[in-house]
C-alpha cells in the first residue's frame, strides 16, 4: 500500500488551516476512534447491556491486535495504564544485585529512568548513563557501556528529543551475552517504526497508546518475554486469576493466574471506553501497515531535513534516526518561546532539550512543512536581530 503524505488527513478532524506536526506529543484522534469512544460512553448508561463476557472479549481483542503490531503472540501481552506501570512490573521481576548496574541513555524519557534509580538505590546498584554521542550512534555508545556488571539495559527504540535511533536487535544480543535483561520503552516508535519482538527479544517492552498508536490516554500495552511470564504482578486483582470468567465462583479463591502475561494486567483492564477506542486505532494502523506508515513519514522528514539545512539548523542525519521524528537543533539565538509563537500561527511542534522536535503523521502535507519553515525563518531571524 502506498501512503502519500497527507492522503489520510480526511480520517482525522484537523482544520485545513492548521499544521499539526506534533504526534510525538499526542496524536489527534481518528474520527472513527472518537465515534467508538462516544458510543462506548453512552453504553455505560445501559449497564444491563454489558454482559460478563464483555469483561474479557474486548481485552483479548486488544491483546491480539497489539501482538500483531509487535510481531508477537497474545500470550505475551499485558494491558497496562501507563509506561510507568509497565516499568513497575519490570523492576518487580528483574534481578538486580548490589554493585551491578543499569544502563540508560542521557536525557532519556524519565519513565524508564526513575524506576531503575529507585531500585538501584534500594539494592546498592548503580545507574550508568550513556552520554549523547557526537556522531549520533547511540547503538555503538550503548554497546561500549554494557559489560559483565550490567544487569539491565533500559532503553528506547529512538530518543524522544530528536528521533535518533538505537538498534535494539544488536543491543539485545549484547545484553544476552552478559546475562542482562533488555527493557524497552517503545512509546515513541511503535505504530510508526517497524519492530519485531521475535528479532529484538526484549524481556519487557512497554508502550503508551496515545502517541503513535493513535489511541486514548491512560492505556498502554506491555510485552513480556517468555522467561518472565510467571513472575510477580504489582497488584492482585480478581480478573487476572484463573477461572475469573465464572462470576459465580469468584469467592472460590485461587493462587493460579490466567495464562501468559495476563497476570500483569492492570485492575479494571476491561475499561469499556478506552479499550474499544484502542482496538479501533490498532485496526487502522494494521490496515495501513506499519512499514507503509514508516516509508511515508520518512519522505516528509527528509523534506524537513532539507529545509532545516537551508536555515543552517543541525539535524540528526537520516541514517541515524527514525523516519517519523526529527529534531532541529536550536542555537542560542532561538526565541525561548519559539513553540508558543508557532502555535499562535496554527503550527504545532515541541521543544525538547535543545531541539525543536517535529513529528508528522499521515495527515500532514507538504504545505504543513512549508508553513513550519515560513514561521521558523521569520522567528529565528527576529531572534538573531
Amino acid at each position: 500500500m502506498t501512503l502519500a503524505p497527507g492522503s489520510e488527513r480526511g480520517l482525522f478532524e484537523i482544520p485545513d488551516d492548521l499544521a499539526y506536526l506534533n504526534c510525538a506529543y499526542m496524536s489527534p484522534q481518528l474520527r472513527s476512534v472518537r465515534e467508538v469512544g462516544e458510543e462506548a460512553v453512552a453504553r455505560k448508561s445501559r449497564p444491563w447491556e454489558i454482559s460478563p463476557r464483555d469483561f474479557f472479549e474486548g481485552s483479548e481483542t486488544a491483546r491480539k491486535l497489539f501482538a500483531r503490531v509487535v510481531g508477537g503472540e497474545a500470550e505475551g501481552i499485558a494491558i497496562v495504564p501507563s509506561v510507568s506501570y509497565g516499568m513497575a512490573v519490570a523492576t518487580a521481576n528483574v534481578l538486580l544485585k548490589a554493585r551491578q548496574n543499569v544502563v540508560v541513555l542521557e536525557e532519556q524519557f524519565p519513565s524508564n529512568v526513575y524506576p531503575w534509580r529507585e531500585l538501584a538505590k534500594r539494592v546498592g546498584a548503580e545507574v550508568v548513563t550513556v552520554l549523547r554521542p557526537r556522531d549520533h550512534d547511540w547503538t555503538s555508545a550503548v554497546l561500549e557501556y554494557v559489560n559483565e556488571r550490567t544487569a539491565v539495559v533500559a532503553v528506547p527504540n529512538c530518543h524522544w528529543t530528536d528521533g535518533s535511533v538505537l538498534d535494539l536487535v544488536r543491543t539485545g544480543e549484547r545484553a544476552r551475552e552478559v546475562g542482562a535483561a533488555l527493557v524497552v520503552d517503545a512509546t515513541q516508535s511503535l505504530g510508526a517504526y517497524p519492530l519485531d519482538v521475535s528479532e529484538v527479544r526484549p524481556d519487557f517492552l512497554v508502550s503508551a497508546a496515545y502517541k503513535w498508536l493513535l489511541g486514548p490516554y491512560s492505556l498502554g500495552f506491555l510485552y513480556v518475554g517468555e522467561a518472565y511470564r510467571e513472575g510477580v504482578p504489582v497488584e492482585h486483582n480478581w480478573i487476572s486469576r484463573e477461572g475469573s470468567e465464572d462470576f459465580a465462583r469468584l469467592v472460590e479463591y485461587t493462587d493460579a493466574y490466567g495464562p501468559g502475561a495476563r497476570r500483569y494486567d492492570v485492575g479494571e483492564r476491561s475499561n469499556f471506553v478506552l479499550l474499544p477506542m484502542a482496538v479501533e486505532a490498532l485496526r487502522q494502523i494494521l490496515a495501513w501497515g506499519v512499514k507503509n506508515i514508516a516509508v511515508s513519514l520518512r519522505e516528509l522528514t527528509a523534506h524537513i531535513e532539507d529545509e532545516a539545512g537551508k536555515l543552517g539548523m543541525d539535524v540528526v542525519p537520516a541514517p541515524m534516526r527514525v523516519g517519523h521524528m526529527i529534531g532541529l537543533g536550536l542555537g542560542p539565538e532561538a526565541p525561548k518561546d519559539l513553540a508558543a509563537r508557532l502555535a499562535q500561527e496554527n503550527v504545532f511542534v515541541s521543544v525538547r532539550g535543545r531541539n525543536l522536535r517535529v513529528a508528522p503523521h499521515l495527515y500532514n502535507t507538504e504545505r504543513d512543512v512549508e508553513r513550519l519553515f515560513d514561521g521558523l525563518a521569520r522567528h529565528l531571524r527576529a531572534g538573531a536581530d
